[in-house]
């Protein structure tokens, strides 16, 4: 609603003039929508198996072979804002036999997912080093899919003294 007072425009979206506080149908309304939907959001899961489901559904029923995937992280940080690593994959890199995709996953942050990349056999080396947010001491895999169709992973622990990314 636009007002004109001593030649000003204000704009209120909630009505009742400056400074008022006295509930109006539009405030009323902007709360109710906003605790509905703060129902609506699903809490995050930060558990083992929240992390093996979201493993097992980029796997499906595809056995999980451990090797090849070399993992690399520091096994102890002081702040969990930002935690580098890196993740490597033992392959060829070529058409008939290269690696099509690295998936990040952790076992305690709100959301197990963590990071994908795609690659193909021009990638030349199976690589990828960045760097993540982890709430809590815990375990990070990494999963490497083949042009095969198969699966190999490896992992990693880490404690964490400062932790990062809670949800409170």
């Amino acid at each position: 609603m636009v007002r004109e007072r001593s030649g000003r425009c204000s704009f209120s979206a909630f009505g009742g003039g400056e400074g008022s506080t006295s509930p109006t149908r539009r405030r009323l309304l902007f709360v109710t929508a906003g605790a509905g939907l703060a129902l609506l959001v699903p809490p995050a899961d930060a558990t083992e198996a929240a992390m093996a489901e979201a493993i097992r559904q980029l796997v499906g029923e595809a056995p999980l072979e451990p090797g090849k995937v070399k993992l690399e992280l520091p096994s102890i940080v002081e702040n969990g804002n930002t935690v580098p690593l890196t993740v490597s994959v033992e392959s060829p890199m070529t058409e008939a036999d290269h690696v099509e995709s690295i998936h990040i996953f952790n076992q305690k942050n709100p959301q197990p997912f963590v990071a994908a990349v795609h690659l193909g056999p021009r990638t030349g080396k199976a690589y990828v080093a960045t760097r993540i947010r982890l709430a809590d001491s815990q375990r990070i895999v990494a999963i490497a899919k083949l042009s095969d169709g198969s699966f190999r992973s490896g992992g990693a622990d880490v404690i964490v003294t400062l932790a990062a990314c809670t949800e409170q």
